[in-house]
């Protein structure tokens, strides 16, 4: 800090802004450094199956459907909340694939969801949401 003596007005103290600068440089150099540095998590995306024999006939997808209303439906086929992890266990008993998916009305409570989905991870189900999207593309 530099100051000045004498004078009409009296001591007047002017900021030294170089050192102030210098940090400044420095900082500037470190935050472009270091978002070069950093890395995410890896993410494994899904690819499409290729092939007939990875495609699942229709009659072998499990679609729990849950509506507006909070009831559900195992393929259009209603089915209690008491009756859901029995009535899955029996379909899967002797499947192979333990693939299923949840279909959710427009309206619809995401917590009913949540609860859908750990009655089926309980059952140690691969679980897919479907969407309008998936529903048009199929």
């Amino acid at each position: 800090m530099g100051m000045l003596v004498g004078g009409k007005r009296g001591v007047a103290a002017e900021p030294n802004v170089v050192p102030l600068i210098d940090i400044l440089l420095v900082l500037l150099v470190i935050f472009m450094i270091i978002p070069h540095h950093q890395t995410g998590l890896d993410a494994k995306l899904p690819q499409p199956a290729v092939g007939p024999e990875l495609k699942t006939p229709d009659d072998g997808v499990i679609v729990v459907q849950v509506l507006s209303d909070g009831s559900l439906k195992i393929n259009e086929e209603s089915v209690s909340w008491d009756r859901l992890a029995p009535r899955l266990e029996q379909v899967y008993k002797e499947r192979v694939q333990k693939i299923a998916f949840i279909r959710g009305e427009a309206p619809v409570e995401f917590a009913t969801v949540v609860r859908v989905l750990d009655v089926m991870r309980q059952l140690d189900l691969s679980v897919g949401l479907l969407t309008p999207k998936l529903e048009q593309s199929r």
